[in-house]
């Protein structure tokens, strides 16, 4: 059973770096510096959880931004990104925000565009991988 929870970054810190450095680095090149962030403190973190395992993540910044989600490679084809989306989404609206962005990386555009994101302006390389930036309105 998956479940999703909503945390803030310090107390699941190493969980959530585990899975983001599993997806980034280690399977995207993506240099570890960049994934390093300040602001992690400041953002609601997303955790999702295969029984206690935790298999994926996403962060929800206070400027009103979805970031950094990864589902671990074995969980990408069962819904757990669907559901850590939904759950960032839901927060943004309890929050009483009329929007969120995001960052996609070009391979992950159809999946956003599902849940009615939309493309906002040209595609950019942003360590070393295409993306695109997206708006969802949620008025």
């Amino acid at each position: 059973m998956i479940r999703i929870e909503l945390t803030q970054f310090s107390p699941l810190e190493t969980s959530i770096l585990q899975i983001r450095f599993n997806v980034f680095v280690t399977e995207q090149g993506v240099e570890p510096s960049l994934e390093v962030d300040g602001r992690d403190p400041d953002c609601v973190h997303a955790i999702a959880y295969d029984e206690n395992l935790p298999i994926g993540t996403g962060r929800l910044l206070p400027d009103g931004h979805i970031g950094r989600m990864a589902v671990l490679k074995e969980y990408r084809s069962t819904g757990v990104g669907q559901k850590i989306l939904l759950k960032l989404v839901e927060a943004a609206r309890e929050r009483g925000w009329k929007k969120v962005e995001l960052s996609s990386q070009i391979q992950a555009v159809d999946f956003y565009e599902r849940f009615g994101f939309q493309r906002l302006g040209e595609a950019y390389i942003e360590a070393g991988i295409v993306h695109v930036d997206m708006r969802l309105n949620l008025e």
